[in-house]
């Protein structure tokens, strides 16, 4: 009797330590579906990840999506795999079973907010019980549904943003006419660019190149004294074709791709978004070697510009937010909801640099707050939390200050101390960027788990209730 308690013992604590194998189910109860079902599952549930990557959805969020269509309809166990280029969905039943594996390849991204807003509400259906059959028919009228708005309007939105940043530094009527038509004479030479099937690379440099000729045209006639010319500052029309070209870039994107582990594709988005910013930076800098060729150039600001008072941050974030979710093809909802969260972004951001915060950090506090109230806010009206937090977060885009560095550039007499002042705004913009993509990506990370207890507290209230 003695002898069986250190043994009953000894089992204790290795049942407590050990995992016990006769306790963990070597196979799993898979409901029977014949080959043309499952192909027709996993093709739904890729041209749904397809679709919604196209127009703006991060990986983690194609991925989610593809793997919970496929459950829903029968299908577990579906690996997925997302790059930049192509999506690969595969299923396999058993070792006795052929695998079925599909490969779509993801054309260049476009957002449309509007359509990933409708695709979100047809995976909502899909959990809800929708037939597989009325599934797919549902997703061949999204798929066919055109851009919500008509070219015009996309490039008279475009040219809005330049409004917004010229307000937001609290400009003069005429400063805000005069960005509002360098920007419209880029956004239309983009549109023209990108109708000829010329790479945005280039179409980026174009921009960058038109509006730094027309500001130089302008810094000309201001200084022979020629009204309304004089008194303008021609900066200011540059930091706000800079926004423009980069408020479309997917920084947020490629920030959460990064951390949700998607390296290829995280590491083909930042690629691209180098690459147009590059391209940015050769059309400024050309536009301000013309400018030298022509004995014309822009006097170099000593010191940063700061935002204006703060109606006008308020009103030119309103602006620039409403003008990306236009062009992104947003709905009334997502407009709305977007220019609310701007005025947080800003809020928080001019609160932090009160509080004597770097501009790179206060930055991503004014992300964090945006992207973290959008994504709990997204939940309630139905609306992409990703295209709300892009739009909020533009108007804190470094224009000005790219445009000081590339300008000290210019100027740069090539000795080691001129290139270190010179680059000393650059790195100031680097950062900020940074914190913007990191501020951003930690809301939504910090809202994700606070919106799935929310929704798990509405669902148990609606038990109740019924």
């Amino acid at each position: 009797m003695s002898s069986e308690r250190p043994s009953r013992f000894l089992a204790s604590v290795r049942r407590a330590i050990r995992t016990d194998p006769s306790r963990v189910a070597l196979t799993e109860v898979h409901p029977i579906l014949n080959a043309t079902v499952v192909s027709r599952i996993l093709d739904l549930a890729l041209r749904i990840g397809e679709s919604m990557f196209a127009v703006g959805a991060s990986a983690h969020d194609v991925t989610f999506a593809i793997t919970r269509v496929a459950q829903v309809y029968g299908l577990k166990g579906v690996q997925v795999d997302v790059t930049f280029t192509s999506i690969t969905v595969s299923h396999h039943l058993g070792e006795d079973d052929a695998p079925t594996t599909l490969l779509r390849v993801v054309h260049a991204a476009s957002p449309d907010h509007a359509k990933l807003q409708r695709l979100q509400a047809l995976l909502a259906d899909i959990q809800d019980g929708m037939g597989l059959d009325e599934a797919r028919s549902t997703f061949r009228a999204i798929r066919r549904t055109p851009f919500l708005y008509r070219p015009t309007v996309v490039i008279v939105a475009r040219a809005l943003l330049a409004v917004g940043v010229a307000i937001l530094f609290d400009a003069t009527p005429a400063l805000i006419v005069l960005a509002f038509l360098a920007a419209l004479a880029a956004a239309f030479a983009q549109a023209g660019l990108a109708k000829a099937r010329v790479p945005s690379f280039f179409g980026q440099i174009a921009g960058a190149f038109i509006i730094t000729a027309f500001a130089t045209v302008v810094a000309a006639l201001g200084s022979a004294g020629i009204a309304p010319f004089d008194g303008v500052r021609p900066s200011i029309m540059v930091a706000a074709g800079i926004v423009l070209m980069l408020s479309g870039l997917s920084v947020v994107a490629a920030a959460q791709d990064a951390i949700d582990g998607f390296a290829l594709t995280a590491g083909g988005r930042i690629l691209d978004l180098t690459m147009q910013t590059v391209g940015v930076v050769l059309g400024i800098l050309i536009g301000l070697g013309v400018a030298q060729l022509v004995g014309y150039g822009f006097e170099r600001p000593d010191d940063a510009l700061p935002f204006g008072p703060l109606p006008a941050q308020i009103a030119g974030a309103v602006i620039i937010a409403v003008a990306v979710a236009l062009f992104n093809g947003a709905g009334l909802r997502i407009i709305v909801v977007s220019a609310a969260l701007s005025v947080i972004a800003i809020l928080g951001y001019s609160s932090s640099l009160l509080l004597g915060i770097h501009e790179g950090a206060a930055s991503a506090v004014g992300a964090l707050l945006a992207s973290f109230i959008g994504i709990l806010v997204a939940r309630n009206l139905h609306v992409p939390s990703v295209a709300v937090t892009t739009a909020a977060i533009v108007p804190l885009v470094p224009g000005l200050t790219v445009f000081r560095g590339l300008l000290g550039l210019a100027d740069s007499d090539g000795t080691p101390e001129s290139m270190l002042v010179s680059i000393a705004p650059l790195v100031l913009a680097a950062s900020i960027g940074v914190g913007l993509a990191a501020g951003a990506s930690l809301g939504l990370y910090l809202g994700t788990p606070l919106r799935a207890t929310l929704a798990g507290v509405a669902k148990s209230r609606a038990r109740v209730r019924h």
